[in-house]
């Protein structure tokens, strides 16, 4: 936006505003743009672009002590791709760029300058791939200021071009330099010594003033086969700010990156069967079949493969692999893909990136549980071996880890296909024992184990008051716990000197109060009786004796 060169000139020189043109053919595709603002003082960072108000993504400051005051630049980046693909072709004018606050400071050194260039990166199906280099920032020169260029391998090096945006430059002092690699080079438009003097080698102008658009053939300064370069820029007598360096070189490598998804095991087994995806997105170059790919359990290399087909600039290939993990790695541990690699860490594809090859994710291999064995548990025989249960406290006792699930099941299969849970573990009522409880004790994978419920006869209670009037109170002489407990159990009932008057068993109702003479029998008067209960258990070898009363 100089309408002169500051140096020289006794008047401010800077404009607010200027437009440039912007013309590619027709099979040029814009893949990127970034437009570059920059001048004198602390920033104006809200500017118009063709009517549209531009706020940068990112603002760059460089300061230098001029005594007696200290003096501010500015610079502002903006992707503007979008606004550039849409727009296409034609006049691209910057306004508002208003440095006035800040002009008459920098006119007493001459360094008031502002200014603004769009950076263009296109395709051409007719043209080589290339590897760009895009470095930005603000930086002051002198002394001298130098880029190292990494990552490179350069396969030709015809048509090696290195270019750069600057600002505050003077035409008239021949102190300048710019070397690749140690040589000082120069293009038609810069000599040697003066490369900072307000030309643009695109449209061959030399009335940039205080700004420079300059690009230099390098293919004699590079080898083929480099993987880094080193660029200096060199001022000894003007002060100078580099924003811009870019860099084409035809070096055209694959890239090899690698995803891991969706990692599976099967219970007590230490196989991981996993898919990945071997990708070759920021390239130039295809990568080649059978490049390796080394699968790590922590620091151990478990197995390698190999890419299947060439896979193409921006593709991908999908592969499945099953691990086998080997014993001394533990159970939890982190699995590591890499993709170009041998199995010692060492590669065979040249990449343009070398160290974005792997990906890791956790492995976690699942064992069924272990458990703690449940003895048997007893309950009084209700009879015909029916028994009332409480196994619910087992949950805690047979885990070994509160976070597994444990249920209960009245089958194995039950157990195994996890169907069927009782719901009622507190108050289980057995029809039958003995009788197997199943467990299952969860953690992903599962372990079953069982415990039997099992049921004694217990000491029966003998209520001894009998009222045998028909009103359903003490009827007859009730003894609980005896019937279908004691199967072969046999009841004799005495009066009070010893006579002999009933007999009862398992197969016989309760007594009465009737004494059984001959084929009838006689109502027992009311008193004291006495019985004698055998219970033929071989627990309870010794009879029950005791004494009951009737009440008429």
């Amino acid at each position: 936006m100089n309408t002169a060169e500051n140096n020289p000139t006794n008047f401010y020189v800077t404009n607010t505003s200027s437009s440039a043109t912007l013309n590619l053919g027709p099979s040029d595709t814009v893949i990127r743009a970034y437009l570059y603002w920059a001048g004198s003082g602390d920033g104006d960072f809200d500017v118009d672009l063709n009517g549209t108000n531009i706020t940068p993504d990112r603002t760059f400051s460089h300061s230098r002590f001029f005594n007696p005051s200290t003096f501010t630049y500015f610079s502002a980046f903006k992707d503007i791709t979008t606004l550039v693909q849409t727009t296409g072709n034609g006049t691209y004018t910057l306004s508002n760029l208003d440095i006035s606050p800040f002009e008459a400071l920098h006119y007493s050194r001459k360094t008031n300058f502002a200014g603004w260039a769009i950076l263009i990166v296109y395709e051409n199906p007719a043209l080589p791939l290339n590897q760009l280099n895009i470095y930005d920032g603000l930086q002051g020169v002198p002394d001298a200021l130098q880029i190292d260029l990494t990552n490179l391998y350069v396969l030709n090096n015809a048509n090696a071009k290195a270019g750069f945006i600057a600002w505050e430059g003077d035409s008239q002092l021949p102190t300048e330099t710019f070397t690749v690699n140690g040589t000082v080079i120069s293009n038609p438009f810069n000599p040697p010594n003066n490369v900072f003097n307000s030309t643009n080698s695109v449209t061959g102008s030399n009335q940039l003033y205080n700004m420079d658009l300059d690009i230099y053939d390098i293919d004699s300064y590079i080898s083929i086969g480099d993987t880094n370069a080193s660029i200096a820029l060199t001022s000894f007598q003007d002060f100078i700010m580099i924003n811009t360096v870019v860099t084409k070189l035809n070096s055209q490598l694959p890239d090899a990156t690698i995803v891991l998804n969706n990692p599976s095991t099967l219970c007590d087994s230490r196989d991981v069967n996993l898919n990945f995806t071997v990708s070759n997105l920021n390239s130039t170059e295809v990568l080649q079949a059978n490049t390796p790919i080394t699968f790590y359990a922590g620091t151990l290399a478990v197995a390698t493969t190999y890419t299947q087909n060439t896979i193409p600039i921006g593709g991908s290939e999908n592969g499945t692999i099953t691990l086998n993990i080997p014993s001394s790695v533990p159970l939890n541990f982190t699995l590591l893909a890499v993709v170009d690699d041998t199995g010692n860490g060492t590669g065979v594809r040249p990449e343009l990136i070398e160290n974005n090859n792997s990906f890791q994710i956790e492995i976690e291999l699942i064992v069924s549980p272990i458990f703690n064995p449940l003895n048997s548990l007893t309950s009084c025989n209700l009879g015909l071996t029916r028994g009332i249960f409480d196994f619910s406290g087992y949950a805690a006792l047979v885990s070994t880890n509160p976070t597994h699930l444990i249920s209960f099941h009245e089958t194995y299969n039950d157990a195994v296909q996890n169907i069927n849970p009782i719901g009622n573990s507190s108050n289980y009522d057995a029809i039958t024992t003995p009788k197997e409880i199943f467990v299952r004790i969860d953690n992903g994978c599962f372990s079953v184990t069982s415990f039997q419920l099992l049921t004694e006869n217990c000491p029966p209670v003998v209520y001894n008051a009998v009222s045998p009037n028909g009103d359903g109170s003490n009827d007859t002489f009730f003894i609980d716990g005896l019937r279908d407990i004691f199967v072969n159990f046999e009841l004799l009932i005495y009066n009070r000197w010893g006579k002999h008057l009933w007999t009862g068993n398992n197969n016989k109702a309760d007594w009465n109060g009737y004494v059984e003479e001959g084929i009838g029998s006689t109502l027992a008067p009311a008193g004291t009786y006495f019985y004698i209960l055998n219970l033929n258990d071989p627990n309870y070898k010794e009879p029950l004796t005791g004494y009951l009363y009737i009440n008429r």
